[in-house]
Formats: structure tokens, C-alpha cells, sequence
């Protein structure tokens, strides 16, 4: 039988790189966007289905659960991203991060847990970041958004193991090919007041020339990983600067 895959931020990126892998896979996929109307994928689309989704409504959460029906996997990839020091962010933009980072995710979860838990089965891949990983300056409200869904995935699987529901975490690694600059909800150069300025400079250089990179299909690759894995596994990195910094973790 056909497994049906739901994936968040699926309008470039990560996301779309992993809706594309699933259909080549023979998988029917349902992928979620803000603007549905700027979908374009590659591949077999006839096991395609596109619906509108905003991560941090719950009416549009509500919809979309009526109209996904049964669904085996769930992916949480939307997100949003903010780099700056973190002194000159405005608490609207932390909060926005949050929102999207970690409030979208947990309602998402919150939102197709019961039907995974009536069937006694099904999987959650939340999508998170190597910040996960490692340190990065100029990047602290973000990081916290992604490392509090890093403990409530693992402490979700333990929850959700009861029901046979596996939960588990993808980490990508900084993928210059990405839309990630473009999400930023504020400029990175709007975020550096006083001294930063020299601070940032050798930061945002070595950002511009990384030794290692990730690309879009590690993260599916790491995706399909998660989502077959039968060792129990609960993190994965995804991309060879990700599995660098977890390997020296």
C-alpha cells in the first residue's frame, strides 16, 4: 500500500527537495506552503497534492487536517530565520521566530498525533539546524527556537513510543543554496549596532566561504533516513559540516 508523506515549507529548500525524493520513491506526498500558487516541482506529480498551510494559525492547521486525511509520516520543515546580535533584535522578531520555529511545530504534532494514535502508528521527522550542533554567534534567538524542539522531539518519542508513533530529529547543516538568507525576517545588516560591525565581519566572511556545506538532497536524503530507520535512532545529521560538528560533539 502507498504511504502518504505531509511536509511543511515546501515551496523551495529543504522542503521541496524532500517532497521531490518521496515522489520519486513511489510515495504520495502532500505539500504545504503559505502561497500555493508559486509551487513548481520536478518528477512524477500525479501522487501530488498542494494545500495552503500557515504554520503559526490554527484555523489554517484545522483546515488542513480535514483536508490531508490519513497520513503516515508528518514532516515539520517550515521555518523562519534571524541572525543579529541578539541586543538589537526586536522581541516581535523573537517572537516571530518562535512562532514558526517552535510553537508551528509543536501544534503541527499536536494536531495529527490522534490519528497516528488511533492506528497505533505512524512517524514525526521534525526538521531542526546544526545550531543544534555547535555554537554560532549572531545567532542566539534562533538557536533557541531550535533547541527547544530538539528536547521536545526527544522527550516526544519517549511519549509517543507507548502508541508505536516514532519521533525524530533531522539537523541539516548551512546550505548557501537555500533560501535561508531570503526567510531572514530582518536584514542581518539591520542587527548590528555600535561595535558588532567589526565583530561580524570575519562571522559573516567565513559564512560566505564555508569549508563544508550541506546541500538541499542531504537534507531529504536524511529525511528518508529518519523516516526508515529501525534502529531507533533519534537524531540525524544531515550534510557533511552537520555530521562533522555531531561527530565532534
Amino acid at each position: 500500500m502507498t504511504k502518504t508523506i505531509l511536509i511543511t515549507g515546501t515551496s523551495s529548500g529543504y522542503g521541496k527537495a524532500t517532497a521531490e525524493l518521496f515522489l520519486a520513491k513511489g510515495w504520495d506526498v502532500i505539500a504545504t506552503m503559505r502561497r500555493p500558487e508559486a509551487a513548481s516541482f520536478v518528477g512524477d506529480t500525479g501522487r501530488l497534492r498542494i494545500l495552503p498551510l500557515d504554520v503559526t494559525s490554527e484555523a489554517s492547521i484545522a483546515v488542513l487536517v480535514e483536508k490531508a486525511g490519513p497520513v503516515d509520516v508528518l514532516v515539520n520543515n517550515a521555518g523562519v530565520g534571524g541572525v543579529g546580535a541578539f541586543e538589537a533584535m526586536p522581541m516581535s522578531l523573537v517572537r516571530q521566530l518562535f512562532e514558526t520555529n517552535t510553537i508551528g511545530v509543536m501544534a503541527m504534532c499536536q494536531a495529527f498525533i490522534p490519528q497516528m494514535r488511533e492506528r497505533r502508528a505512524g512517524t514525526i521527522v521534525n526538521v531542526t539546524s546544526s545550531v543544534a550542533l555547535g555554537d554560532f554567534p549572531l545567532a542566539a534567538a534562533y538557536t533557541g527556537s531550535k533547541q527547544a524542539i530538539e528536547g521536545f522531539t526527544a522527550s516526544l518519542a519517549i511519549e509517543l513510543g507507548y502508541f508505536d508513533i516514532r519521533a525524530k530529529l533531522v539537523e541539516p547543516g548551512y546550505a548557501p543554496t537555500t533560501r535561508f538568507g531570503a526567510n531572514a525576517i530582518i536584514p542581518v545588516e539591520d542587527l548590528l549596532p555600535g561595535g558588532y560591525a567589526d565583530f561580524a565581519r570575519p562571522i559573516l566572511e567565513a559564512f560566505g566561504k564555508p569549508a563544508m556545506t550541506t546541500s538541499e538532497i542531504d537534507v531529504a536524503q536524511g529525511v528518508w533516513d529518519a523516516v526508515h530507520d529501525t534502529r531507533g535512532q533519534l537524531r540525524f545529521p544531515a550534510g557533511p559540516d552537520a555530521v562533522a560538528l555531531a561527530q565532534a560533539r
